[in-house]
């Protein structure tokens, strides 16, 4: 599992004063990030070679301006093409589970805009970290 903490930005709430729901999708971009970097890999748009395909957040309890909040990410699978990833955001203070989120990623080459096997030695970081829920 990979932990990073971010601390909810006035520009992340709604006019009804907790984290706007788009707001989530963005602390999951930067969970998978920081999950590739600390598997060593270079986050570099001219060699990345995963899009994401699927992407979901489940709403649970509200979160709000200058809340600091943990981002769990565990990876669930890796297959052939594709790795789905899990998310828990926690507030850090309580430790309540205020959303939960998934995705999956594909292996796509972007030259030929199809998908393709994960590079061998991408896989088996992969695969070293993989967790089964």
């Amino acid at each position: 599992m990979h932990e990073f903490e971010v601390n909810v930005r006035f520009s992340e709430t709604d006019a009804l004063g907790h984290i706007n729901n788009t707001s989530y999708f963005i602390y999951l971009e930067e969970a998978r990030v920081k999950f590739f970097e600390s598997l060593g890999l270079v986050m570099n748009v001219k060699y990345w070679d995963f899009l994401l395909a699927s992407t979901k957040c489940d709403f649970i309890a509200q979160g709000y301006f200058n809340q600091l909040l943990t981002i769990r990410t565990s990876l669930t699978k890796v297959g052939t093409k594709s790795c789905e990833m899990v998310h828990d955001i926690l507030c850090s203070q309580t430790g309540e589970v205020i959303a939960r989120g998934s995705a999956v990623l594909v292996c796509f080459n972007f030259s030929n805009q199809k998908s393709e096997p994960t590079p061998e030695f991408i896989k088996e970081k992969l695969i070293s970290h993989l967790v089964h829920k």
